[in-house]
């Protein structure tokens, strides 16, 4: 987090002209506080504080700024500043970036960079835009099972400078195929005129370039990486994905999730950037749809019109005994959601997890049943009148719904998120607002087929 004096500093150095004195104080700042003094300020400042930046400095925090941040720059630096800054990012972000401007913009921007870099932003641009391949950078360290440890050393220090990271190194046979990785720790305590293949055991985890980024995450998950090779299908190395990106698509995966889980689609955009007629369009759809789903609700009502119109005490708990369902519902798909994204349990898991939530869902309905019950038998006592001579039967009719219903929303909201997967869909896409439309409608079954039960022959 920066200080408050150093920015105070800053800012009335800006409004003073004196960017000689604001150059220098700001080589003392690390990258992460630059972006954040950068993201705090407007615009014009914005574009001071960042023309003042070293080149390496200002590649660095160029490549951690917002999205619109960046673009904003790209559309108000000179070309040679933005050229400079391209043909120093590193690959994988650099792509990243290009992803998200308009392909007119990305040609011109293609064309400044240099014939190596050039050829590698095509390389990686050219790859599905959910693969692995768009992630990976090829600035690594490739080594020979023939070298010495000294040969090693020798040869990161030449060639290590434009390496991603140097924390693993990475075994090639002639063709470029990969045979093993090595931590850059057993080189550091090893003889130096110890082979390489006396350190390599030949066991390694790698990624494929065609390979969904999802997939990626749960790799890097379960080894506990914080770089991986990836390669072709023939095996040649073709480049790293290193845990900064990971961590990105991750961020990406965890917000369109949530979005989704909140009954809209994914805004693909930060909220305040996105445009209104976007926002309406990326939201007015579920609506529609829920707004349809809840018309089966007043369907449903009316087809109990006449048990209502005898009792007319049950319209009273409709609204508690939908919510009930719909909250259960909203829990049990929010938790296997989750579970799934985590990797914590997978379809042929099915069984296991009808089993927990039928226990479950029991169990909760009973817990809420009771508290039903006894709200109206409370109630009938302070207020004789409420419920009349009948009331046992209304709280039974109550307390029963609550633990069908709250049953039927626990069954609901785990297995559609399974059903849809089994499907190829999203399942974030069984959203809490849908399962709780979903279980509205068929939660006025419930409750009314428990009021006729306990009711015939009195209130019905």
């Amino acid at each position: 987090m920066i200080q408050q004096q150093p920015v105070e500093t800053i800012t009335s150095l800006i409004q003073e002209g004196e960017f000689f004195k604001l150059k220098q104080v700001l080589k003392g700042f690390e990258p992460a506080e630059l972006v954040e003094l950068i993201e705090a300020e407007e615009e014009r400042e914005q574009l001071i504080i960042f023309r003042l930046l070293p080149l390496q400095l200002a590649t660095q925090v160029f490549e951690y700024l917002d999205l619109e941040i960046q673009k904003h720059f790209l559309n108000n630096l000179t070309q040679d500043k933005i050229t400079d800054i391209l043909n120093e990012m590193s690959p994988d972000d650099r792509t990243a970036l290009l992803e998200f401007l308009p392909d007119d913009f990305v040609k011109e921007l293609i064309q400044t960079l240099s014939e190596p870099e050039r050829k590698v932003t095509l390389e990686l641009l050219g790859y599905p835009e959910y693969s692995v391949g768009r992630l990976m950078t090829p600035d690594y360290i490739a080594i020979r099972e023939s070298w010495t440890v000294r040969q090693v050393l020798d040869y990161i220090r030449v060639h290590g400078g434009h390496s991603e990271t140097l924390s693993v190194l990475y075994v090639t046979d002639e063709r470029g195929i990969l045979i093993d990785d090595i931590r850059i720790r057993e080189f550091l305590l090893a003889e130096p005129d110890k082979h390489v293949s006396e350190l390599m055991d030949r066991r390694f985890v790698h990624l494929r370039a065609m390979q969904d980024q999802e997939e990626a995450i749960e790799v890097f998950r379960r080894n506990d990486r914080v770089a991986l090779p990836v390669v072709n299908d023939e095996g040649v190395l073709f480049g790293i994905v290193t845990i900064d990106d990971i961590l990105d698509i991750r961020e990406e995966e965890d917000t369109e999730d949530i979005q989704k889980l909140g009954g809209s689609q994914a805004l693909d955009e930060p909220y305040l950037s996105i445009p209104l007629i976007g926002m309406v369009r990326k939201r007015a759809g579920w609506l529609v749809i829920l707004l349809i789903g809840e018309m089966f609700t007043a369907t449903a009502m009316g087809f109990f019109e006449e048990e209502i119109a005898k009792a007319v005490v049950l319209a009273m708990f409709i609204p508690l005994i939908i919510s009930a369902g719909g909250n259960a519902g909203s829990q049990a798909t929010s938790l296997i959601i989750r579970a799934m994204s985590l990797g914590e349990l997978s379809l042929s898991e099915w069984w296991r997890v009808m089993r927990r939530e039928l226990a479950t869902g029991l169990m909760l309905g009973t817990i809420l049943g009771i508290v039903g019950l006894l709200r109206i038998l409370l109630w009938s006592r302070i207020y004789p009148d409420e419920y009349g001579v009948h009331y046992w039967r209304i709280g039974f009719t109550v307390g029963f719904s609550l633990v069908g219903i709250v049953l039927w929303g626990s069954l609901c909201g785990s297995m559609l998120p399974l059903l849809l997967k089994r499907l190829g869909a999203d399942p974030a896409t069984s959203s809490a607002p849908f399962v709780a439309t979903l279980v509205d409608v068929t939660g006025l079954v419930i409750y009314f087929s428990f009021a006729v039960l306990f009711l015939s022959g009195t209130l019905l």
